[in-house]
């Protein structure tokens, strides 16, 4: 072998070599970082233990509407469960005395009792961090650019309509936690109708977004309803629901649910995974079923103290999500919405995560990072910054190693 055939070969392991120590962090702890997949077996013991405390069926605990009518919303019925202390389930009452709490079997299976920093419990679990009176109810001003009840309109060619006040799991960082209430209600169907019609009478509404709450707490009936009475507008193109049943309630998901849906495509559902201890069987199964409808799946995390701001949580947590057919689509800032700064973090962090990604993992699982603008300024996207200098002739960048480059910038 010639002498610079061997140069180049060992140039070239050099090469492969410094790619492998790029990742060799991320490989040394991402095991320790379980997804729900790979601690079924415990999750398993815990949902038995719940399922003997309720005296449930197997058939049962796959029916979401028994799963809604059993949430757990006291302290004291879930201290055995997940092993909490005497003053934390005393400090549980104190904060469900302003704010309401309730968590589905289901979701409440996933907590690690073993794990006191478990980021699903931190999710579910009140915190009496949550009597801190910093941050609003409504920093987004959802009032403020409401036309029509029922909708906030922030964009020229888009609105969501919210149409529940009811979830699996009421999220301790929730951004409506104002309107979750002592209650749960559906929107009445004359509300929903007048809402419906502003889209109607608005050509430029192309894109509708079904929330809430949660989109698919509404019974399939009311469902199709709505997506009929869409369809039937003419410069109606996208419709989309925004939904946490595939993590929190994934029963939710039915065949009957799914068949329906897919009669009115283009249907996009944008769901909501924070860690990956939420992915489990039942999950995976929930989103597998969608994506069989033909339904693009999009992941919207939000970064959160805690819970997810870590870089190599997130690295596990995109590229476990990928595995079950869904694209990490945002990562949410967390908004300053009152009794929820335990979980706000500096924007340093994000970029850092997303930093960490660039490079390191495939494009499919780096969303885009985004700060909500305070009153209905909307979503702004943030990046690392990879542009170094803009000339009249040549830019210059850096790439996610560091290194420099630059390309022409003219026109011949």
């Amino acid at each position: 072998m010639s002498t610079a055939l061997k140069s180049s070969r060992n140039m070239e392991y050099d090469r492969f070599d410094e790619l492998r120590r790029s990742i060799e962090d991320y490989e040394s702890v991402k095991h320790t970082i379980k997804t729900g997949l790979q601690d079924r077996e415990k999750i398993a013991r815990q949902k038995e233990k719940i399922m003997k405390k309720l005296g449930a069926s197997e058939e049962q605990w796959n029916d979401y509407k028994w799963q809604l009518r059993n949430r757990f919303t006291r302290a004291e019925d879930i201290r055995d469960i997940i092993g909490l202390t005497e003053d934390e389930t005393e400090r549980i009452r104190k904060v469900t005395e302003k704010y309401r709490f309730a968590i589905s079997p289901y979701y409440l299976s996933v907590i690690d009792p073993d794990d006191p920093d478990c980021a699903v419990k931190r999710q579910a679990i009140p915190s009496f961090e949550e009597l801190n009176e910093q941050g609003e109810l409504d920093p987004m001003d959802e009032e403020g650019w409401t036309p029509e009840e029922l909708v906030t309109r922030r964009y020229p060619d888009r609105l969501i309509i919210k149409v529940t006040n009811i979830c699996g799991m009421y999220c301790r960082f929730c951004q409506r936690r104002r309107l979750i209430g002592e209650h749960d209600t559906h929107a009445p169907k004359e509300k929903l109708k007048k809402a419906i019609d502003y889209v109607r009478n608005n050509r430029e509404i192309r894109d509708v977004l079904i929330t809430g709450g949660d989109a698919f707490m509404l019974d399939d009936a009311t469902i199709e309803w709505m997506l009929r009475e869409l369809r039937s507008i003419e410069h109606v193109e996208i419709i989309r629901f925004g939904t946490r049943t595939p993590v929190t309630l994934p029963q939710r998901i039915t065949d009957s649910l799914v068949d329906m849906l897919k009669k009115y495509h283009p249907i996009y559902v944008n769901t909501h995974f924070n860690h990956p201890r939420e992915i489990t069987e039942e999950a995976k199964a929930a989103c597998e079923k969608l994506a069989n409808a033909g339904i693009p799946l999009g992941n919207q995390m939000v970064l959160l103290c805690g819970v997810n701001n870590d870089k190599f949580v997130v690295r596990k947590l995109n590229q476990a999500l990928l595995t079950i057919r869904v694209k990490p689509y945002y990562i949410f800032h967390p908004k300053t919405v009152k009794g929820t700064s335990h979980f706000w973090v500096r924007v340093e962090e994000g970029l850092e995560i997303m930093e960490s990604l660039r490079g390191r993992t495939s494009g499919m699982a780096i969303p885009t990072y985004i700060v909500n603008g305070p009153k209905g300024l909307g979503k702004t996207p943030i990046l690392p910054n990879y542009i170094l200098f803009i000339g009249k002739d040549k830019a210059e960048f850096r790439n996610w190693q560091g290194r420099r480059f630059s390309v022409r910038n003219e026109i011949r």
